[in-house]
């Protein structure tokens, strides 16, 4: 698949992030060198902001799946009685191997409860990340249920719960700058391992 000039101006992304893309001579290349460019310049949000608008359904899933196993266990180490990622986490499974209505229902509302875990134990930077986010991807055009369930409710719940997570061990530093070095560090260790399953799995 190849970022044309046309698909740019279906998913409309911010002005700074055309300007880059025309600068570094990108329209019209193929999504994975597209995606390279963008990890390369160290812009891995707006890699991640592409990349789920490339995907299909079971990609979106899978990926999202992915990306919250990775850090779950550190929302559960934290909050051990709260099983409402983990729910959401195996409803986005039960998607992707059956996205039937009654599946698609059930995610909906793991979707719900992981968001709500999220807001209750995120640090306010973290959760407001993730809300942000969250509505982002619920008002996108592409979203559906079971979408939402997987990628906001999964990935950015317990994204937000790991950066929190990073950044208190951090916090134990022995002084900020060496604590926001460390939370910084994890969220880009993080956010490449992520990325790179993401286009594995484009292909």
């Amino acid at each position: 698949m190849k970022i044309t000039q046309k698909f740019l101006n279906k998913i409309e992304p911010c002005n700074e992030g055309l300007k880059w893309a025309i600068a570094h001579n990108l329209i019209g290349k193929e999504r994975v060198i597209f995606l390279k460019e963008l990890i390369k310049d160290d812009k891995l949000d707006w890699a991640n902001w592409l990349i789920v608008r490339t995907m299909s359904y079971k990609q979106d899933v899978a990926y999202a799946i992915y990306a919250a196993e990775q850090v779950i266990a550190v929302f559960e180490k934290q909050y051990p009685e709260d099983k409402r990622p983990k729910i959401a986490i195996e409803a986005a499974k039960e998607c992707l191997k059956n996205p039937n209505k009654k599946n698609k229902a059930a995610a909906a509302a793991a979707y719900v409860a992981a968001a709500d875990a999220a807001a209750a134990y995120a640090d306010a930077a973290a959760a407001a990340y993730a809300a942000a986010y969250a509505a982002k991807t619920a008002n996108a055009a592409y979203a559906n249920a079971a979408y939402v369930a997987a990628y906001a409710a999964a990935y950015v719940a317990a994204y937000a719960d790991a950066a929190a997570a990073y950044a208190a061990d951090a916090a134990n530093a022995a002084n900020a700058n060496a604590a926001n070095a460390n939370a910084a560090n994890a969220k880009n260790e993080m956010q490449l391992r992520i990325l790179d399953f993401g286009i594995k799995l484009i292909g």
